[in-house]
């Protein structure tokens, strides 16, 4: 049997409406959002007796999403946002743009800082890494050519 794909890519935030508004106007398409609780839920996750809301959000092609999750209960216990690219674990998303600096004026207007900056790399990309919404580090990429 073979892996089908890769379904989302899980962000815990504590502003989920201003989480939302910030992957819009990346370009992301909103789904939906939900509340997920229920003995079933704490079973996949260990957590128990969890309620969570949640919102979907989805690349422009469609192959790809973001489940943004807003912990209620159990409250969140550890912070990574502010951890350095080279920390353990997951650490960011990448995202392909058609103009990194348009996308760049556009997210600074949502709080968007730039961590180092931006970089040609030979002649395939431009990129860069921001930090978004809570701190969330966000990579940027500009295919050249």
């Amino acid at each position: 049997m073979a892996l089908k794909r890769m379904d989302n890519i899980g962000i815990v935030v504590e502003d989920l409406d201003a989480t939302i508004d910030f992957f819009r106007e990346l370009g992301l398409e909103f789904e939906g959002r939900a509340m997920i609780q229920g003995e079933w839920a704490g079973r996949v996750t260990g957590l128990g007796d969890q309620h969570v809301e949640i919102a979907m959000m989805r690349t422009p092609d469609g192959h790809s999403r973001l489940e943004l999750s807003r912990f209620i209960k159990p409250p969140v216990v550890a912070d990574h946002r502010n951890a350095p690219v080279n920390a353990l674990g997951y650490l960011r998303v990448m995202f392909a743009v058609d103009d990194i600096d348009e996308t760049l004026e556009r997210l600074r207007k949502r709080g968007a800082e730039l961590v180092g900056e931006v970089v040609r790399y030979q002649d395939v990309y431009r990129l860069c890494y921001i930090r978004g919404p809570e701190g969330l580090l966000i990579g940027l990429a500009q295919e050249l050519g």
